[in-house]
């Protein structure tokens, strides 16, 4: 049975997109070193980031911006994502496999799916793993490079997440165009 592998990286952060991957590597289960993107250094997931993109059968990664994810909240901007690999992927597999407990479209449309959602599959499923790095690592790039345009937030060490000088420099400078409005109410 041909599987995908879906997850996301960026659920959590104060600013930048959320990333939702999918990934299909067949019978190829050969990549060592191959777990959940959080147990990872930065610089082991950048080396499989690129043994991923050159093993994977199919793969696909989508980006939901911050102002989809202020206009329908964190949650249905990553069943967007998955919605949209889903579709994309369908037709290369058997069946998808998502990390975590959740998994629903828009007037049902999950069901035209065969998919199981597996709590804590970004450590126990290897396809899972491997779209977790990609996911991971191409949100982690795309901060590296908001952190130039905007570097008084920190986003090349704080990822756009809570810390606290991260916070301080909200306080201080205001929001810039990749926070999420949203996520900001309990600080402003």
């Amino acid at each position: 049975m041909v599987v995908c592998g879906i997850d996301e990286a960026g659920r959590g952060p104060l600013a930048g997109p959320v990333l939702v991957s999918g990934v299909i590597m067949g019978n190829d289960k050969s990549i060592e070193g191959i777990r959940d993107s959080k147990k990872l250094t930065s610089s082991k997931r950048e080396e499989l980031f690129d043994k991923i993109i050159e093993c994977a059968k199919y793969y696909e990664i989508k980006l939901i911006d911050v102002e989809t994810i202020d206009n329908i909240n964190i949650l249905k901007s990553c069943m967007v994502g998955a919605e949209n690999i889903m579709n994309k992927l369908s037709k290369y597999c058997d069946k998808f496999l998502i990390d975590g407990n959740y998994l629903k479209f828009d007037e049902d449309r999950q069901q035209n799916f065969n998919y199981e959602t597996i709590v804590k599959g970004d450590d126990k499923i290897y396809e899972i793993s491997c779209a977790s790095i990609l996911a991971k690592v191409t949100r982690d790039r795309m901060m590296l490079k908001y952190d130039e345009q905007y570097p008084e937030f920190g986003f090349k060490t704080n990822k756009g997440y809570g810390t606290k000088k991260h916070i301080e420099a909200i306080l201080k400078y205001g929001p810039c165009a990749i926070h999420r409005k949203t996520f900001l109410k309990n600080i402003i």
